[in-house]
C-alpha cells in the first residue's frame, strides 16, 4: 500500500478507501460485500450507467480490493456544504449538476428495465424496521405500504443504488453501489434532496423549496421524454419507503446513549410524520419535518 495516501475507513462496512499518488485512482479495500459491489458495477457500467471505470480487482492479504478511475475529488454533497459555508446557501450550480447527473442515471437505467420483481423489504429495510419497532408493524402501515406500492406497480423496475444523495454523487457520475438493487424507476434519485431533512439538520446545510422545485422539474423532463409521463407524481410514494430506510437499524442496544436514543426515537417521529402526511394526501413534506436539534430540545 505504499503507493496509495489513505483517504477514509469506509462506512457501514469493512475497509477503507485509499488514492493513488497522482489522485487519477481510487483504490477501496472490503470483503466478498465489495465483490459482489464490483461485479454490479461492471455490469452497470456495461448498462451505460455513470460509473467509475473499474481497472482492476481481486485478493490481496486476505481481504478484496477494487481500482477505479476517480470522476473527481468532492462529492456534490462537499460542495454543497462548503457553499453553505462560504454564502450561506447551497449553490444553484450543485442542484444544477444533481439534475444533470440524476438524468443520466435515469435513463441508462429505462434503457434496460427488468422484469416485475419484488423490491420494498431490501430497499426499505422493511424486516429490520419491524424488528426493532414492532409497535409498527400493524395493519395500518401494512395498508400504507400496500398503497404505495399500487401506486408504484405502474413504473417499470430497474437496477437500482438504494442509497442514492448528494454524498454519493460527484458532478460526472455516481459512486458507492454496496446497496445495489431492483427498484421503480426514479426510485433513486426523485427523494435525493429530501434526504437531506430526515438527516436532523446536522449535515450543515438545507435545501430551499425553490431548488427542490427546480430539480425535480429536470428530473420530470427525462422521465416524460422515456415513458411518458412525469414521475414526480410518485414521490410521496418514494418518500414512504425512505421513511422506512431511515429508521431502519436506529435502535440503540446500549442504554446509556441517551444520544442514540433520542436520534432512534426523531426517526420514529419523522416516520409517524410522513405515514399521517401520506394517509391524507399520497404526499410527504420533508420541509415540515423538525430538526434534530429541535426534537431533543422538546423532548429531554
Amino acid at each position: 500500500m505504499s503507493d496509495w495516501k489513505f483517504v477514509k475507513d469506509r462506512s457501514a462496512t469493512q475497509g477503507a478507501v485509499w488514492r493513488s499518488a497522482d489522485g487519477l485512482l481510487y483504490k477501496r479495500t472490503g470483503d466478498k460485500d465489495l465483490q459482489a459491489e464490483t461485479e454490479f458495477q461492471q455490469l452497470a457500467a456495461g448498462l451505460g450507467y455513470p460509473v467509475p471505470e473499474i481497472v482492476d480487482s481481486g485478493s490481496e492479504d486476505g481481504s478484496y480490493f477494487v481500482v477505479e478511475r476517480a470522476i473527481g475529488d468532492t462529492s456534490l454533497h462537499e460542495e454543497a456544504l462548503a457553499g453553505a459555508r462560504r454564502d450561506g446557501q447551497v449553490s444553484d450550480r450543485v442542484i444544477s449538476a444533481a439534475g444533470a447527473v440524476s438524468s443520466k442515471l435515469l435513463q441508462a437505467q429505462a434503457r434496460h428495465p427488468l422484469p416485475a420483481t419484488p423490491w420494498f423489504g431490501k430497499a426499505a429495510f422493511a424486516a429490520e424496521v419491524f424488528e426493532e419497532n414492532p409497535d409498527f408493524d400493524n395493519p395500518r402501515i401494512h395498508a400504507a405500504v400496500k398503497r404505495a406500492l399500487d401506486r408504484l406497480a405502474q413504473l417499470p423496475i430497474v437496477h437500482g443504488h438504494l442509497d442514492y444523495g448528494l454524498p454519493n454523487v460527484l458532478s460526472v457520475g455516481v459512486i458507492d453501489w454496496q446497496h445495489h438493487g431492483p427498484v421503480p424507476l426514479g426510485y433513486d434519485v426523485y427523494p435525493a434532496l429530501d434526504i437531506v431533512a430526515f438527516k436532523g439538520g446536522g449535515k450543515g446545510y438545507t435545501i430551499t423549496p425553490e431548488q427542490r422545485a427546480a430539480y425535480t422539474a429536470a428530473l420530470d423532463e427525462t422521465t416524460a421524454s422515456l415513458i411518458g409521463r412525469r414521475v414526480s407524481e410518485r414521490l410521496g410514494d418514494f418518500l414512504l419507503v425512505k421513511c422506512f430506510f431511515f429508521l431502519a437499524l436506529m435502535r440503540p442496544t446500549d442504554p446509556a446513549r441517551h444520544d442514540k436514543h433520542i436520534k432512534w426515537q426523531y426517526r420514529r417521529a419523522l416516520f409517524t410524520m410522513g405515514l399521517d402526511q401520506y394517509e391524507s394526501s399520497n404526499t410527504i413534506d420533508t420541509g415540515a419535518f423538525p430538526t434534530l436539534e429541535r426534537f431533543a430540545a422538546e423532548h429531554r
